[in-house]
């Protein structure tokens, strides 16, 4: 059989797990992007799911509930465009955390009510944030220069 390295030594384990770690990196970049989408196009600017609506309406009043939705929805959208375009990655990470909490807190705090599972969301947001967090900051990886 054919191989690539010398004789007598091993294949390199490091490069074959960098692989790993990109495919997964990018698998997860097309999951969590669509998240975004998802909730921002479907749920919010189609609104396809009324209840985004009236968490908004609860929060800021009815009278532009309906444009501050689609507001929020395309932003959703935008995100999941940055994501996919890979530019400024851990920016864009640390952004994404900062809004899924916020919007959480915000949620958890104002309109539990109107929840897909109440108090319980957070979990689910939290869960989330983890999972963004690992993608950018644990599978993406950088190369890191030396002066």
């Amino acid at each position: 059989m054919y191989s690539r390295h010398k004789r007598g030594t091993a294949p390199d384990k490091g490069t074959s797990q960098n692989m790993t770690d990109k495919a997964k990196h990018k698998l997860l970049n097309y999951f969590i992007a669509t998240v975004w989408i998802a909730n921002g196009l479907f749920c919010k600017v189609l609104n396809l799911v009324p209840r985004h609506q009236q968490i908004v309406a609860n929060i800021l009043g009815d009278d532009y509930s309906r444009s501050i939705t689609i507001l929020i929805g395309l932003s959703e959208v935008g995100m999941a465009i940055w994501i996919i375009s890979g530019i400024r990655t851990r920016l864009n990470a640390a952004i994404q955390i900062i809004v899924i909490a916020t919007m959480n807190v915000l949620e958890f705090a104002l309109a539990p009510d109107l929840l897909l599972w109440g108090k319980a969301n957070s979990i689910f947001a939290f869960m989330f944030i983890l999972l963004i967090y690992y993608n950018e900051f644990y599978l993406n990886k950088k190369s890191v220069q030396s002066a």
